[in-house]
Formats: structure tokens, sequence, C-alpha cells
């Protein structure tokens, strides 16, 4: 079997992501040596793969899907927004430098293709079969030309193509049949059928639509997935998240001791790897929100400073919003502050950055004895160490250079009293550290709260991924998707006008 698939979806968080990882995981319960891959990713939840490459999150929890590890093949475009206007380009793992959307779309994109069909033979080369998931819409007629992520990969790769649509938002059948209908011929050709995400009530009444839609197009529907609860996974861009009052929950338990411990995340601009924060909202007991006020700090018993693409703008930030003043008071009063990657680099004395922001030096907010300096290479690691008596994993993604001149070693950084810096994301996915950290923080706030004994953040996202393969197994029609995956596109598909403007 050498078999294919392309994920696209009607719009942007259609569900893409979540259908092609439970497609992932539904293969591999099958027997079937799968692997996803993703020919552009823009995010700036990024992972580090064990050869140093950086790529999507997404990608690298669609790999745990598979089983397999990720690398920089899955993912060889990623573009990490550092504004309204312009991303540094990841290319194969490695940043090659910033690029505007006009200079991207305007020549740089298309001369990629080649890199990212390399990149899916590569993988169909070793795997039975890989899962590939589109971005945005494929019917993005202004882009058409240069795009290399949708209809681009699925024609110079010859894949079909499964059109996911989201019916909770409404539209869902306008949505399908107008995504085919802007389409090419040469495009429409590959397009084979729909699925259905996140519907809620009796299916037989959707029926009828879906006849009629098969009737409109010719292409059927593979699947209606029902809406779940707490089902996701990491996500690919904070920017597009409304953070005011989230709370990030992975289960619902009662707390063990008799205090819950409530987590404030400072919801700075150009966010990166807010998914740090997972671990914690996992723990029974544990509230996390995303607060961007400083009055929400006041009940808190831990604030997060977390990381971002844009450390001086996220500092200025701060400033301005009078959050920099409510951290500072909570230091001179002793309670736990924590800086994560880029919000680690605000807690420091000085900043001298010509790479990022290019606003030369710049105070920090003078709460660790930390000095930093950006650097043109990107550190891409992924570290092990020990700290609070237990071991931890992590992966760092940042240009900063930290000079650590005081307080207590933690991690690459420092902690002066409750207050803890390092550049290490996902440190607290390591059980042992995270519930040690925790007690930390409770006796510290004067809260009774007790770490769950038993919590295992690794097996909770493995039941994630179970539910998302059981959604597949139980709610597709799996037969016709995987004659779909291992014979192609069938021929003969209707053509429907008008197709995509000259």
């Amino acid at each position: 079997m050498n078999g294919g698939l392309l994920v696209a979806g009607t719009t942007s968080d259609a569900g893409k992501s979540v259908v092609t990882a439970g497609i992932c995981r539904w293969l591999v319960r099958q027997g079937v040596k799968v692997a996803p891959f993703k020919a552009q990713n823009m995010s700036l939840n990024s992972f580090v793969t064990r050869e140093g490459a950086e790529i999507g999150r997404a990608q690298a929890m669609q790999a745990q899907a598979c089983r397999v590890e990720p690398t920089a093949h899955m993912n060889p475009v990623l573009l990490k927004p550092g504004g309204e206007r312009s991303s540094q380009v990841v290319l194969l793992g490695r940043p090659v430098g910033e690029m505007t959307a006009r200079g991207y779309h305007g020549g740089r994109q298309e001369r990629l293709l080649g890199t990212v069909l390399d990149s899916l033979a590569e993988l169909r080369a070793s795997y039975d079969a890989v899962i590939c998931e589109g971005a945005g819409s494929p019917a993005e007629i202004n882009l058409r030309r240069t795009d290399i992520v949708n209809m681009g990969i699925a024609r110079g790769a010859g894949l079909p193509v499964l059109v996911v649509g989201d019916i909770d938002r409404g539209g869902v059948f306008a949505s399908f049949f107008g995504t085919v209908a802007l389409l090419a011929p040469e495009d429409q050709a590959l397009v084979t059928g729909f699925l259905v995400n996140k519907f809620r009530g009796d299916v037989s009444l959707l029926e009828p639509g879906l006849e009629m839609l098969h009737g409109l197009t010719g292409r059927r529907t593979y699947g209606v997935l029902p809406f779940r609860h707490g089902l996701g996974i990491d996500e690919e861009d904070g920017l597009r998240v409304s953070l005011r009052g989230t709370v990030r929950e992975s289960v619902v338990a009662p707390p063990v001791g008799e205090d819950v411990l409530r987590i404030a995340v400072c919801a700075v601009p150009l966010m990166s790897n807010f998914t740090d924060v997972d671990a914690l909202a996992a723990e029974p007991g544990v509230v996390v929100r995303f607060v961007d006020r400083p009055e929400e700090l006041a009940d808190a018993d831990l604030v997060i400073v977390p990381g971002t693409r844009g450390t001086v703008r996220a500092l200025q930030w701060l400033r301005e919003r009078g959050l920099a003043d409510a951290i500072a008071r909570r230091v001179a009063e002793r309670r736990p502050v924590l800086g994560i990657c880029g919000g680690f680099q605000v807690l420091g004395e000085h900043i001298e950055d010509d790479v990022e922001s290019r606003a030369g030096r710049v105070d920090g907010l003078g709460l660790l004895p930390v000095r930093v300096r950006f650097d043109r290479e990107k550190t891409l690691a992924r570290p092990v160490g020990e700290a609070l008596g237990e071991r931890v994993e992590g992966y760092e993604i940042h240009h900063g250079v930290a000079e650590v001149t005081g307080g207590e070693p933690f991690l690459d950084g420092c902690r002066v009293g409750q207050t803890w810096g390092t550049h290490w994301h996902g440190s607290l996915e390591s059980d042992g550290f995270r519930r040690a950290f925790l007690r930390e923080v409770a006796a510290a706030a004067g809260r009774r709260f007790v770490p769950a004994p038993d919590t295992s953040f690794a097996a909770l996202r493995e039941e994630q991924l179970d539910r998302l393969g059981d959604l597949i197994e139980h709610h597709a029609d799996t037969d016709a998707l995987w004659r779909l995956i291992e014979s192609g596109a069938p021929q003969g598909l209707p053509f429907i006008p008008p197709g995509a403007p000259a």
C-alpha cells in the first residue's frame, strides 16, 4: 500500500487538524504504517524534533497519533507571524529569513512547491500511507496560482481530497458546494467528497440535505462526526483565539486537596506555545485563565508570562496595560510568577535586540538577574535536566541568549524567591516535576491544594487521540475512506460550474 489523502476544509478551524489526527490514529490501529504531512503551516505553536528541526505542534501531535517520531518532512514550511504583515520563514526546520505576505505569495511560495513535494515523496517512500492536512480553504482563488498546501500539493502528488465542514457554524451545504464550484476542472477532479464535523442532534434530519448535496455535486459524504467537548489537539495559531475568559481544562475532576489553584496566563501579543499550560490545566483542581487586565491577577495563585514571538512588543504591552506593575507587586509580596521563554526574557534586567524587533537595548522588568542578547542564530534543542528533585524534559525555540548573573539555578534559567524563569517549553509535561512545582506554588500561595498523585499527561493525550480515532471509526464510512486512501480519486467526477475564474 502506498496511499495518501489530503484533508481540506471549507474554512480555517473547520477541524482539519483534528480529522487528520483521527484518521491517522484509526489507520495505525488497523496496522497501517502512517505519517502526517502539512506542506505549509502558519503557527506560533511549534515543536522541536529530535534532530533539532522546528515544525508546527499540530503535526507533532499528529505524529503522536501515528505513534511515530515527528520529522521536518512532516511540515517542511512553517511561517511564524511577527506582526500583521511579516513572518519568519522556517524551511525544513530551520529559519531562512523574514518575509512579508506580498513577498512570499509574490514568488517565494511557488518556488517551494518542489521542496514540499520532495518531502511528501520522502514520507510516501517510507510509510504505507500519508495523511495530509490543507490550510484555510482550497477555494481561496486569489492565492491558487502560488498554492503549495491545498490543491497545489494535491495535484502535484495526485492526492484525493476530502473537504471538512464545520456544521456548528452554519451554512455547511453552501460551503461544500461553493468550495467545489470555485475550483478549476483539474482540481475538482480530485475532490472526492465531504465530511461533516461538529454535528449536534439527529443525523436522520441531516440525511436529506446530504442526498441533495450528492445530487448537486456528484460527490458523497464520507461521515458525520458528532460534536464532542474537549477534543482538539494542540492548536495551530493563537492569533485567532479569543483569549478573554478562556479556561483550558483537559479533565473535569474534583481537587484532591481542600482548595483549587488559580493560574493566570498573561495573553501577551504574538503569544507562542501557549500549549505549555495544558499540562497544568489537566490537573484536577487547577483552573487556568488567559488574562489581559491587572485586576485579573489579584486572585491568581500563580501568574505565567508565556512565550512570545515579539518579546519587546510584549514588554511594552505589559507596561501599557498596567500588568507590569501588577507583576512587580506580586514579586515584592513573594507571590509566585513564572516566565517561559519570551516571558523569562521579559522578567530580566535588560534586552539587547537587533534581530527580532531591532529596538536595540530595552529595559526589562528587572525581576530576575538576567541579561538577554538576541542572536541571529535560533536555538533549537531538546534538553533534559533536573529541577526540584525531578527529571525534566523540554524543548527550546528562541533567538534570545540569556546571561544569568544570580539567583538559584532553575533548568537553564534561574529562581529568586517565588519568581522563576526558563527558556524551556514543555517542562510542565513532566509529571513529577509538575507536581513538585505545584506543591511549591500552593505553599507560597497559602492554598491547601494537593496535586493528584496519578495524573499522567502523556496518558491523557493518548486517551484524547484514541477518542479522535473512535470518532472516525464509529462515524465515518471507513471502508470507503480506505478505498479512497488506497486507490485515489475515482474517475468521472462531474465538473460543477462555474469553476475557477480565468
